[in-house]
């Protein structure tokens, strides 16, 4: 059983069970994918593989069961990688959960001009006021959107930030993979 406090809804509760889960693997880990089930409905037509994940003693009735996907490919750029995805029809929502460095608001200022894609990355990896942040991005087929942000120096179940807007770009890619 997770130790992830008791959310709101189940979207929060599966972005923070991502979240721990991830929290536990360290940090400099690649980018993880999981397509979001409806537990009950895999108790029902899975329960092999709801007794594998350990879910058939749960009580809980209503819910999302996050399942691994395959390794993103750290090879190819993340938004092309996610526009080859689609789901099947079991699969309610999907999330994501990637590191990246981010600057303060204050930094957007202070970025040269001109700079192609590498060699933004490597002024914002030697920015002194940089951050190592975890995302974990889920979105579900009729648009609900959740997402965690933990940043690496206050890396605390207690500090991890959560809401529907903190990436609006991952989130519409992710919303991109249920379009038919």
């Amino acid at each position: 059983m997770s130790n992830t406090p008791m959310a709101a809804n189940p979207l929060t509760r599966a972005v923070l069970e991502i979240d721990e889960y991830a929290s536990g693997l360290g940090w400099d880990q690649p980018a993880r994918l999981f397509a979001l089930v409806d537990t009950a409905r895999l108790r029902s037509e899975e329960p092999a593989l709801a007794a594998q994940l350990g879910l058939q003693d749960e009580q809980e009735t209503s819910g999302l069961t996050p399942i691994e996907q395959e390794e993103v490919p750290a090879d190819r750029p993340l938004d092309e990688f996610l526009a080859t995805i689609a789901w099947p029809g079991a699969v309610a929502g999907c999330a994501l959960t990637v590191e990246r460095l981010m600057l303060p608001p204050s930094a957007e200022a202070q970025v040269p001009q001109g700079l192609d894609e590498a060699k933004l990355a490597r002024w914002v990896a030697a920015h002194p006021e940089r951050q190592e942040v975890r995302m974990t991005v889920a979105v579900l087929r009729d648009g609900a959107r959740e997402s965690a942000l933990r940043l690496r120096e206050k890396d605390a179940a207690t500090d991890v930030l959560t809401g529907s807007e903190l990436v609006p770009g991952l989130a519409e890619a992710l919303a991109a993979t249920f379009e038919e």
